[in-house]
């Protein structure tokens, strides 16, 4: 790796640029692995960057070993998010809106008395009124943590849904559940595609990732209604 890229920032854009190659650089690393479990769990309540800039080029070096990098990925993005949880409990105030505004880069606003979230304007033309609003406060209202395993699977920041869970009191336990299943599909898909397809499927999935994301959701809901009605 070039010095040049761990020179000191001089604008938000170097800063966020030096920290995506000070963490792709650990994946060249013999500390892989524990860069990638300490990422995987910052991430999840105020590290700005994703673990997918870890668990790719991992999983491309050793395609064999993709579910073990996968299921590490997994358990400390869950964790990371009880962390999450946590500061949406307890530090909402002093710490939660400062991770929401300057990390996930999300704006607050004033709605019906409290300070809530927009939600994408894509989330709202394709789910329409089923989500119980067009802010995320609004949602949680109509389906409390059920929701996080949803939102877990999309181009959300997922700091971002750890920490309004926390604020919300969304259930604790059906948090911890839908936790684990977005982020093991999220994790052990991407995992899966690079070791079947290698860098085709990197190339793909990084110019297609979040609309392949809304698709797979939209489907999920779909499969969901269909069972519904069935029963």
């Amino acid at each position: 790796m070039s010095e040049n890229v761990l020179k000191r920032p001089s604008s938000l854009w170097q800063i966020h640029r030096w920290i995506y190659y000070w963490t792709l650089h650990w994946a060249y690393t013999p500390y892989a692995i524990p860069a990638l479990i300490c990422i995987s769990f910052a991430e999840s309540s105020f590290f700005p960057l994703p673990p997918d800039i870890l668990l790719i080029p991992m999983v491309l070096a050793a395609p064999t070993r993709w579910w073990r990098i996968a299921l590490y990925c997994t358990i400390a993005s869950v964790f990371g998010g009880l962390a999450g949880y946590g500061i949406g409990v307890f530090a909402w105030e002093t710490m939660g809106r400062w991770i929401v505004e300057n990390v996930a880069h999300v704006q607050l606003v004033l709605v019906d008395g409290r300070n809530d979230i927009p939600l994408p304007s894509y989330f709202i033309s394709t789910f329409g009124t089923g989500l119980g609003g067009e802010y995320l406060f609004q949602v949680y209202d109509k389906w409390n943590a059920w929701i996080v395993y949803i939102f877990g699977l999309t181009p959300l920041p997922y700091k971002l849904i750890t920490i309004t869970a926390g604020v919300a009191r969304v259930n604790l336990f059906v948090f911890i559940l839908a936790s684990v299943a977005a982020r093991a599909t999220r994790f052990f898909v991407v995992a899966w595609l690079l070791k079947k397809w290698g860098k085709k499927a990197m190339h793909f999935i990084d110019r297609y990732f979040n609309i392949l994301c809304v698709i797979f959701v939209v489907l999920l809901i779909g499969g969901f209604s269909i069972i519904k009605i069935a029963m």
